[in-house]
């Protein structure tokens, strides 16, 4: 008879904004760092590939590669989350994090590269799926907007901080871009100290099999079809036995995936989630966002760099408009709707704005003003800021407590899927693009098209290239980066109208652990 004494025990009690700092430190500590990663990479790429002699191809998958592990893992980690201790789990996967940057700051091939970058998107899977769940668990959907806000100063900072330090470590000849990789490492690792010192969560063992047959499907089905975008068009024809190899197997093993999935008794991915229409609008929205935010911002850094002329140093200064426009608009949507209770305005708002701002990047080219890049990046920052943790928040706020890890995961794994697939579409655009125009512009110049260093496909070392070569160079890549914004646009005006049928419902006042305990007391009583 003293069972259901149990919940009541691991019950928790509403903390305090000074108890949920605390716990929240070490989880900023961690995303800074998974952000810091992804960023301070960005300004480095273009030297990296040219130091490593390698194509635009190459280019395009150090940035997939890692995108594509974590795509494929936020599933399986989200699972983990609603079955293990989520502490032990985060610090896993800042461990593999630190084992990922290690190996790409020795690497010395663009294939060693490649698969460092693997390693670093397992990790980073983990920081994605796990630090939105535990927030989930700790702090009520009402309060939630406050402190999401306070997490999109984190992205801010990290995304500002890492191109800048990406940018000196790579002008500075004594450090290096290898130093890009390194200098994540100890926040890592102060990051799982603090973890285990502030994250105080009960810890919660369901007697559970993970389906790892399911695990698997959905791991292989989503990688076929993500090399498949990757490699079509340009390591092989979109008409050939490679497409069908890849879409056929790739296709065959998610609908195996789906069929494992509606019989097991802990699926990865529980389907009967997507009957919660507000799940899978947002997970719709959230697919179109990634396709639109990664695909359509990756490659700005390269444009600053390649068509701009710019240093990796100024590169990383001239994002500076959309990181503050994402900065400003995450932290004040989120303080009003902790005050407001309303949310849905600002998803419609930042779906607008993120649509605006992709169709006016789509006009630049390689004589674009600074201000008007400016004004058109900052209005993309001011979308992206206010529609993707809220996103998140409101498919929290409609699911039972026990999903919490399964809804947060099915989002971003579909945000990380979109990303993938744009980062992959987009690349293949741009370097068939760019290829076409410098092929043009050197018939133009009446040069023969193979004299370009490298040739079309290669990343050209601009500090190379004399003066009637660079001017092709830059109006080649200048072009070619306004048309990936174009193609962009089509996807974030999708992520609006799927907005537009998302039902706004209040938001809840009991934090994920306070909802879990009350959804196990009926069930206890009985």
């Amino acid at each position: 008879m003293t069972s259901p004494a149990a919940p009541e025990e691991a019950s928790p009690t509403a903390m305090s904004h000074r108890q949920i700092m605390q716990a929240m430190s070490g989880l900023m500590a961690g995303m800074f760092v998974a952000i810091l990663a992804g960023t301070v990479v960005a300004n480095a790429l273009p030297r990296i590939i040219a130091d490593l002699g390698a194509s635009q191809s190459s280019y395009t998958w150090v940035v997939t590669a890692e995108l594509l592990a974590m795509t494929a893992t936020v599933p399986l980690w989200g699972k983990l989350a609603d079955l293990y201790d989520q502490k032990l789990l985060l610090q896993l996967s800042l461990g593999m994090f630190v084992v990922g940057s290690l190996l790409a700051g020795f690497s010395h091939d663009v294939g060693l590269l490649i698969f460092s970058r693997v390693a670093q998107g397992i990790g980073a899977g983990g920081l994605t799926a796990l630090a939105q769940v535990v927030m989930a668990a700790v702090i009520p959907p009402r309060r939630l907007g406050k402190y999401a806000g306070i997490f999109g100063a984190v992205f801010a900072v990290g995304t500002v901080a890492g191109p800048l330090i990406g940018g000196v470590l790579v002008d500075t000849s004594w450090l290096g871009w290898r130093w890009c990789f390194f200098i994540g490492v100890p926040f890592a690792l102060l990051a799982i100290v603090l973890l285990q010192r502030t994250l105080k969560l009960p810890t919660v063992r369901r007697e559970a099999q993970i389906d790892f047959l399911g695990a698997f499907l959905i791991v292989a089905g989503v990688c076929a079809l993500l090399i498949w975008v990757s490699l079509a068009g340009n390591e092989f024809d979109w008409a050939s036995w490679q497409t069908a190899a890849l879409t056929g197997g790739g296709v065959l093993a998610l609908a195996a995936a789906l069929h494992v999935e509606s019989r097991v008794a802990e699926p990865i991915i529980p389907l009967g989630i997507f009957r919660n229409r507000t799940v899978s609008l947002t997970t719709l929205s959230s697919l179109f966002v990634g396709v639109a935010m990664f695909g359509g911002t990756v490659f700005l850094s390269q444009y600053f760099q390649v068509s701009l002329g710019k240093s990796p140093t100024v590169a990383g200064l001239m994002s500076l408009p959309m990181i503050l426009g994402l900065l400003v608009s995450s932290t004040v949507a989120g303080q009003i709707i902790s005050a407001t209770g309303r949310w849905k305005i600002y998803l419609v708002i930042g779906g607008v704005c993120m649509t605006a701002g992709l169709a006016l990047l789509s006009t630049i080219d390689a004589d674009t003003h600074f201000g008007l890049l400016s004004l058109y990046m900052a209005v993309m920052g001011v979308g992206v800021g206010m529609l993707m943790q809220n996103l998140v928040l409101a498919a929290q706020n409609d699911v039972p407590a026990a999903e919490l890890g399964a809804a947060t995961s099915v989002l971003s794994f579909f945000r990380s899927m979109g990303g993938t697939i744009g980062t992959s579409v987009l690349g293949a655009i741009l370097a068939n693009r760019v290829a076409s125009e410098m092929t043009k512009g050197l018939q133009d110049a009446g040069t023969p098209a193979g004299s370009a260093e490298g040739g079309a496909h290669s990343v050209p070392d601009m500090t190379k290239l004399p003066a009637p070569m660079r001017e092709i160079v830059e109006h080649a890549y200048g072009v070619a980066t306004g048309d990936l914004f174009l193609v962009a646009t089509p996807f974030a005006l999708l992520a609006l109208v799927a907005v537009l049928f998302i039902k706004e419902k209040p938001l809840k006042d009991t934090s994920g652990m306070e909802r879990l305990a009350e959804e196990k007391e009926p069930s206890a009583a009985r």
